[in-house]
């Protein structure tokens, strides 16, 4: 064993790359951490920061951007059971952690990764396609699961102890509570929080808006995280759902430009109009305004449309039935 070695961990803060990370230092390793923010995340950034600060480990923050975003629109390898496309994610944030590991000179990859917990992306053959694609083959060590995979590079050099190492696989999370004894640790992190785009509402929405705009955005999917959808010949409408909901779109409307409407005389929604004005459309996302206000039903009132030319409209709250159709 090399007096000095080091490993570049993929952390989310998750349980499963908690464990592989002390699985690593416990052999004598110095280890650093990466981890990815994506759009989508839905990970805790408290759980990265105790976990760091508990076991001593540096972490690099890596928020994933236009590249990754890209990537959604289009990925080489196709989508999950929604619109997760998890091994091109996976490749991209090899990718980036591959440059962060030579920069730190770390000599291998480090992840929490367990075989067939996933059945998109952590199959034996994926995970061993995903590290060569990223160009990693042999460097990415997966300690829950190492004995059921072919032995890399950093195990062949003696870099790693392979019989200190796990074969762990399937969902059933059973054999991490029991590692998590064997390694001392007591305030241990739930699972990771996942990822949005595994979400089936969420994923209509997402395809709903690349099939009207291929090209997403920070800010775009900023939107798409907020409020209830509407699409009205070609138009998006986004009706805020609280308070601070209601806040959020506001200070994107005034700052990106965008036309939006408010009940003047009850307390109700901030909506967003993304599109044009043509054909009733304002009529109709007044109406839509209405019936989430608190206005009563059957009763006409004053909804303010704030736009280059700001004007009032006089509706009453959409009928329930009618609204359906144009939900995303």
């Amino acid at each position: 064993m090399r007096q000095r070695t080091k490993a570049l961990v993929l952390f989310s803060g998750g349980l499963d790359s908690t464990l592989a990370l002390r699985v690593v230092q416990d052999q004598g390793i110095e280890v650093e951490a990466v981890n990815f923010k994506s759009p989508f995340c839905l990970c805790e950034k408290c759980a990265v920061s105790t976990v760091s600060e508990r076991f001593r480990v540096k972490v690099h923050r890596v928020s994933l951007g236009q590249e990754y975003l890209d990537m959604i629109a289009n990925p080489l390898h196709g989508y999950g059971s929604q619109m997760n496309p998890c091994i091109d994610c996976r490749i991209l944030m090899f990718k980036y952690a591959k440059k962060i590991a030579d920069k730190i000179e770390a000599e291998f990859i480090v992840t929490g990764e367990v075989l067939n917990q996933r059945p998109f992306s952590q199959r034996k053959d994926i995970m061993l396609m995903i590290e060569r694609e990223a160009g990693l083959e042999g460097r990415v060590l997966r300690p829950l699961s190492a004995k059921l995979l072919p032995e890399t590079e950093v195990e062949k050099n003696d870099l790693v102890d392979r019989k200190k190492l796990f074969e762990i696989k399937g969902r059933r999370r059973l054999p991490q509570m029991h590692l998590v004894k064997k390694l001392g640790i007591t305030d241990y992190p739930c699972p990771s929080g996942g990822c949005l785009l595994t979400d089936p509402r969420f994923a209509d929405r997402l395809r709903d808006f690349l099939k009207h705009n291929p090209k997403p955005t920070l800010k775009t999917m900023t939107l798409l995280k907020l409020g209830r959808h509407f699409r009205i010949e070609g138009n998006k409408v986004i009706v805020g759902r609280n308070e601070e909901e209601n806040r959020a779109l506001l200070f994107i409307a005034k700052r990106e430009g965008i036309p939006y409407l408010n009940v003047i005389e009850y307390v109700g929604p901030t909506t967003l109009l993304i599109g044009n004005e043509d054909n009733g459309i304002v009529e109709k996302t007044a109406s839509i305004t209405v019936r989430y206000s608190d206005a009563p039903k059957e009763v006409e009132v004053d909804v303010k449309y704030s736009a280059k030319i700001m004007r009032t409209v006089t509706t009453q709250a959409i009928e329930d039935q009618e609204i359906e159709q144009w939900r995303v």
